[in-house]
């Protein structure tokens, strides 16, 4: 009698211990102009592709980190980004070399495009109004904790 209740309240149990919890994004700690950042890591095409699309909010201290393979002007759009963004343009090197401020979200096709300028190999994307806020200036330079991994 015993074993016929058992089998269910035990089928039932793992069925709940297999559902997965929501994940969060991983981060990684950047710094920039003396301020910390906690940046998801954007490092494929599918990754740097979605982006922060579909978002309705970002701390002041979260941010998203594009890592290209190769050296060269980017270029960013706002399609389907519901909120304003900062982008901020680095080189190889990790320099600030251009900014997009305040960029805000597309409201309909076509998208503008906001063009890097300068050769970049980093963009890291900001609540709109950060830069500002922080003063962040052409020339600094950022640090991140960790490896960034393979960029594809």
């Amino acid at each position: 009698m015993i074993r016929r209740y058992l089998l269910p309240a035990l089928l039932a149990l793992l069925a709940g211990a297999c559902v997965a919890a929501p994940t969060q994004p991983a981060t990684h700690t950047l710094t920039l102009h003396g301020h910390v950042f906690h940046v998801e890591l954007a490092t494929t095409d599918a990754q740097r592709d979605l982006g922060l699309m579909h978002r309705t909010h970002m701390a002041t201290d979260h941010g998203m980190l594009f890592a290209f393979a190769y050296s060269g002007v980017q270029t960013f759009w706002m399609k389907n980004t519901l909120i304003p963004l900062d982008m901020l343009f680095f080189d190889k090197d990790r320099k600030l070399v251009s900014m997009q401020l305040n960029v805000p979200p597309c409201t309909a096709d076509p998208c503008p495009l906001y063009p890097s300028g300068k050769p970049a190999m980093y963009v890291l994307e900001l609540a709109a109004g950060t830069a500002a806020q922080l003063d962040i200036q052409t020339g600094d330079t950022f640090s991140l904790e960790g490896r960034i991994g393979p960029v594809h």
